[in-house]
């Protein structure tokens, strides 16, 4: 039986809340704007020095994160139309580029930067404009995200996909030319048996060579090539519509990957502790619970932000993940970091926004240094809006 969040939350006080005996790390807050886009990307798209922030359809150019359009704004009454972002320099003239894919829309844009084209033409400077679009493939339609991912180690990453229907199949999507040399994307299918919700990277098996975590399970990869062959499917590791993405680490340093996960559309934050494996290979997995109190851990990220070379979970709750649909989807929503104790194999939450700022975390965030400060600060989109958090350390 699911505990009311409110009950849990007094429970988990002296369970994984932080107590006196460690310190909290203190964030500022500002909100840049009020848009139900879930996803944001950054960089310095103007090449001005400082970070830019891509959200929906707009970027925002710091260090003040002043708002300009670069695409239309799709914004329709459920999901929107955009599902992530990601900012790579397709046509390679030293200008960042924002790739954006799509939940309903059945294709991958490329949105170029228009850099100082205007300027060189004489005309006035033009980043303010919409964004010159081109499609760079079609889909399946229904992805619930894409990553940038260097498969083969050659500098230029693919397009990793993952769709919500878990049985179409596992694409990753490799540069290639239309046929009058334009950037386009064309499709490997890594695994026929598909994929799903969540997904994660890392050495699984500890053969040296870095698989490809899914909902149904986990992809070896092999030898050579990984664009050779299909890779090998093993469902040990299938987990119940997992965070996307969710995130691998060996926690207790026992030389075996771990795995980090929340249910991205129900309640519970886990972390599965991998055992020793099966004479044949197969690998095993303990179960443990991290957070029980709040639901809809939508996407996961590990970062170092304190500075003791430690990294640490960053997890929130992605509001009405399903337009109000899943368990605890009324319950107010905050967000965490997770400091872990490997003495204790536990984890301590501390809190960045507290349940009632009504702040939420979706799809696809950022823990990166915003204002040059040396420390990792966040961004939090969601569907009330655009926030960040400002790392001030340990005040």
């Amino acid at each position: 039986m699911r505990v009311p969040t409110r009950i849990a939350a007094i429970v988990l006080l002296g369970l994984v809340s932080g107590g006196a005996a460690e310190k909290d790390l203190r964030f500022t807050k500002r909100q840049l704007f009020v848009n139900p886009y879930e996803s944001t990307a950054v960089a310095d798209l103007n090449r001005d020095g400082h970070v830019d922030i891509v959200y929906g359809a707009y970027w925002l150019a710091g260090p003040d994160f002043v708002p300009h359009t670069f695409r239309p704004n799709h914004v329709s009454k459920d999901y929107l139309r955009a599902n992530s972002d990601h900012v790579y320099d397709v046509d390679k003239d030293g200008w960042p580029d924002i790739i954006a894919g799509g939940w309903t829309e059945d294709g991958i844009w490329w949105f170029r930067n228009p850099g100082k084209s205007a300027a060189e033409r004489g005309a006035p400077w033009d980043m303010h404009l919409p964004w010159a679009a081109q499609l760079l493939a079609k889909t399946r339609g229904t992805m619930e995200m894409f990553a940038l991912h260097d498969y083969d180690g050659d500098g230029v990453p693919e397009l990793h996909s993952a769709n919500y229907r878990k049985n179409e199949p596992l694409e990753v999507w490799r540069w290639t030319k239309n046929t009058d040399g334009s950037p386009a994307l064309a499709p490997f299918v890594l695994g026929a048996e598909g994929g799903g919700h969540g997904f994660a990277f890392g050495d699984v098996n500890g053969d040296g060579r870095e698989d490809v975590l899914t909902e149904i399970g986990w992809y070896e990869r092999p030898a050579g090539d990984p664009f050779a062959r299909a890779w090998r499917l093993h469902s040990e590791t299938a987990l119940p519509h997992p965070s996307c993405p969710f995130v691998v680490k060996d926690l207790n340093h026992d030389g075996r990957l771990d795995i980090i996960f929340g249910r991205g559309h129900d309640v519970g934050l886990y972390w599965w502790e991998q055992q020793a494996p099966k004479p044949d290979g197969t690998t095993v997995w303990k179960p443990h619970a991290i957070d029980e109190s709040w639901s809809q851990a939508h996407a996961l990220a590990l970062a170092d932000l304190d500075g003791d070379k430690e990294e640490e979970l960053v997890a929130g709750k992605c509001i009405w993940a399903h337009n109000g649909g899943d368990p605890g989807a009324a319950d107010p929503p905050a967000i965490y970091y997770y400091k872990w104790n490997r003495a204790g194999s536990t984890f301590t939450r501390h809190t960045i926004a507290a349940i009632g700022e009504g702040i939420a975390l979706g799809r696809q965030y950022d823990v990166v240094d915003l204002n040059r400060d040396g420390r990792l600060d966040l961004t939090a989109p969601s569907k009330q809006g655009l926030w960040v958090f400002f790392n001030q350390g340990y005040k």
